[in-house]
Order: structure tokens, then sequence, then C-alpha cells
């Protein structure tokens, strides 16, 4: 394949990640997490974890195909889209658990005091003087929004965004994606295709995730029981399209009954 051939082909892995964020199942498994937020730049920060863990896994994927020759077969395809229905069944029962026991995220103010530095450039660095030695430490600190942002989300919502994208990465239909590699002969232009479909599936996801957290960070107070009900529909939907998807892949599509007759014989 010539250049000129794959550079339609790369444009394509970026498309195709874009559409790959707005599959159902992602968009509402993610919702559950942005419900917690309450700034825009939290939830699209929620996006970009999702989308960052997403590309770690169908790039693992990926090369694994390309490289080792390895192959999934169909029970384990159905068997990985079973763990994410399983996991959107525990994120929807968190999720109302968490609205039933009213609980909040931690104030902003109660996070740590304002930043030192919030008037110096991201990049700086202090004189200090030790006997008669006097030397410099330059040192850089993240914009000041983005440490609110960071801070918002919270350790514990950016690592499971990150896994929930993980687990997303290896079933669904990241899996029709994987089918273009086999277009592209070098492992240089499979990496490309790869990279490219990641970076689109985490713009995709940032974008939907911030347009998500626009009703949950609206301040007034008679938004907080709209909030709290938004909250517990992600979770219920979440929680039905769960159970909905584990009895299409279980019980339609045979995964539980082929285990059966598979013990039988």
């Amino acid at each position: 394949m010539t250049d000129a051939s794959l550079l339609p082909v790369l444009l394509l892995g970026l498309l195709f990640g874009i559409q790959h964020a707005s599959d159902p199942d992602h968009v509402i498994a993610v919702a559950t997490i942005v419900a917690r937020t309450r700034r825009f730049g939290a939830g699209a920060l929620v996006g970009a974890f999702w989308g960052v863990g997403h590309t770690v896994t169908v790039t693992a994927v990926g090369l694994a195909l390309i490289v080792f020759n390895v192959t999934v077969t169909p029970r384990v395809a159905l068997s990985l889209e079973l763990v994410v229905a399983l996991m959107l069944i525990v994120l929807g029962i968190l999720r109302v658990v968490w609205v039933f026991r009213a609980s909040d995220p931690v104030p902003l103010a109660h996070l740590g005091e304002p930043h030192a530095h919030a008037t110096e450039p991201a990049l700086h660095n202090h004189v200090h003087t030790h006997g008669e030695a006097v030397h410099r430490h330059p040192h850089a600190h993240p914009p000041a929004r983005l440490l609110r942002a960071l801070q918002m989300v919270g350790p514990a919502q950016a690592l499971r965004s990150a896994l929930v994208g993980l687990v997303h990465g290896l079933a669904g239909s990241a899996a029709v994606a994987l089918l273009v590699l086999s277009t592209i002969r070098g492992p240089a232009g499979a990496l490309g295709y790869l990279l490219l479909f990641g970076v689109g599936t985490i713009l995709g996801m940032t974008a939907i995730t911030g347009l998500l957290s626009l009703p949950f960070t609206i301040r007034a107070p008679r938004m907080r029981r709209a909030r709290r009900a938004l909250a517990l529909a992600t979770g219920a939907v979440s929680l039905a399209f769960g159970l909905y998807l584990a009895f299409q892949i279980g019980i339609v599509d045979g995964l539980f009954l082929d285990g059966a007759a598979a013990t039988l014989r």
C-alpha cells in the first residue's frame, strides 16, 4: 500500500474513532460517571480518560493481531461483550445507590487552598540560597483551570473512566474497526491507523461527556432535584441496558446455552 493510498485509510480511522465514541453502551457508561461532575471541564476530562483507556486496549489488541496473528473466537468475543454488560449493570447500581445516599462531590474550596503561583507563568523558577550558594529551581505548574478540573474529577473518577474505557476497548464494535487492519500490510501503517482511531475516540468522547455534563453544571437551587433525577435516570438506564445486553449475549446469542451444552457433552 502506497503512502497516497494509506492516507485515506488513516483518516478513516480518525473518523471511525469519533463515530465509535457515540455507541450507546459507551455513552450510557460515561453518563453514570459524568453525573457526579459539576464543571464542564471535569465532564470533558471524564471522556478524555475514557478515550485513553479505550485507546490502550484497542492498540494492544490490534498489535497482537498484527504481530502475533492472534485470533479471537466468537465465544471469546461474546464473553468480552458480556463483561461490558456486567460493567454497565454495576455502574448503574452504584449510581442509583449514590443518589439515594444523597452524596455530592466535595466542594472545590475544600480540596485545597488557592495556588500560590496563580499569577506566575506555567514554567518558572525561584532563587534559593543555601549558605553562600545561590541557585535556581525551575519547575512547572499546570494551568489553574486544568488543576481545578482535575481536582473536581478526582483520581477515583479518572481511574473509573479509564477502566471503563479499557473494558470497552475489548468488546463491541471496536472489533469492526480492527477489520480495517487486514487491508494495511505494514505494521507502521496499522499502528498509525490504531493511534488515529484512538485520537478519534478521545475527541469524540470528550465532546460527548462535555455536553452531558452541562445539566449538572447549573448551580441554581431549583436545579438540585433535577440533577438528582438525571443522576438517577443515568443509573437506571445503565442498569436496564446492561441487563438487556446480558440477556441478548447470554440467551439470544447463545453464550450461556452453548456453555451448558458443552458441559453436558
